[in-house]
């Protein structure tokens, strides 16, 4: 594979740059289509921090645009333009990784989709670790495995294309170095970026409320308004969470405005005492 990730180069180390408390994760996320049919693009990328989108790319405009306040997109911004510019690389090789895919399971006819996932997670401690996955047509393909330089085919159809690149060295040593060294100071640099936001705390305002219905009594635990998006929310009996078969699944959105709000609700029979947690 002749390409390389949409990141800038490393950045110099830079005194008192530390990570917010807790762990971030930086994520590209490229989709798209051999044929622009169904509604689908010949390739959109998107960029997460977290859970905040903070970059967008599509082919048609061919322009990478801030979809974050936080992020500078003035062309004095010598990190944007480089951004800007690996994801115009990714435009043209998405096509050429799907086309390859597509030979070497003899698809040459028919609409056919590419998924694509990559990035880092920095914890706490500063370690991180990478991930590097395709999806062809909605399933799982292929997995970049840093520690042993190869790809780990998901199916046969794969194998072919896990052979394929595995030829290329240097690209998968690039590869590895991308995930260990330059996105994890990718991510360094937009946690800096957003300091003051990726960094906030909001605790969640937590209520509950009863629903009667015949013999039936609904209790729905409601968490509002908090940040960021991970969240536990448990119904307790006798001083034990409830499992899945007792209790309804969790249900975790955004606002709109940046924070969260979940719920998590439990039927119970009269005169069954619970706790929420």
């Amino acid at each position: 594979m002749g390409w390389l990730p949409p990141c800038p180069p490393p950045l110099p180390p830079r005194e008192g740059l530390a990570l917010s408390p807790g762990s971030h994760s930086l994520r590209y996320l490229f989709m798209g289509a051999s044929e622009p049919d169904l509604g689908l693009p010949l390739f959109e990328a998107l960029g997460y921090v977290d859970d905040q989108l903070f970059v967008s790319y599509d082919h048609e405009s061919r322009r990478a645009e801030p979809r974050a306040p936080w992020v500078p997109s003035g062309t004095s911004s010598r990190q944007w333009l480089q951004l800007s510019q690996g994801l115009k690389g990714w435009d043209h090789m998405f096509t050429v990784d799907l086309w390859t895919i597509m030979d070497n399971q003899n698809h040459s006819k028919g609409s056919h989709t590419l998924q694509v996932i990559l990035g880092c997670e920095v914890r706490e401690d500063h370690s991180s670790r990478g991930f590097w996955r395709y999806g062809y047509d909605g399933q799982d393909h292929l997995d970049f495995r840093p520690e042993t330089l190869d790809w780990r085919a998901a199916g046969p159809g794969a194998r072919a294309t896990k052979l394929e690149w595995e030829v290329h060295k240097i690209r998968a040593r690039e590869n590895r170095d991308y995930l260990e060294r330059d996105c994890p100071e990718q991510l360094r640099w937009l946690l800096e970026l957003g300091r003051g936001v990726l960094d906030r705390q909001a605790p969640p305002l937590v209520k509950v409320t009863r629903h009667v219905a015949s013999a039936v009594t609904t209790l729905r635990c409601q968490a509002l308004d908090f940040y960021p998006q991970d969240v536990s929310l448990k119904w307790l009996k006798d001083g034990q969470p409830l499992d899945a078969q007792q209790a309804l699944p969790e249900d975790v959105a955004p606002n709109g405005d940046g924070t969260y709000r979940g719920r998590v609700a439990v039927a119970v029979a009269p005169g069954v005492a619970f706790k929420k947690m």
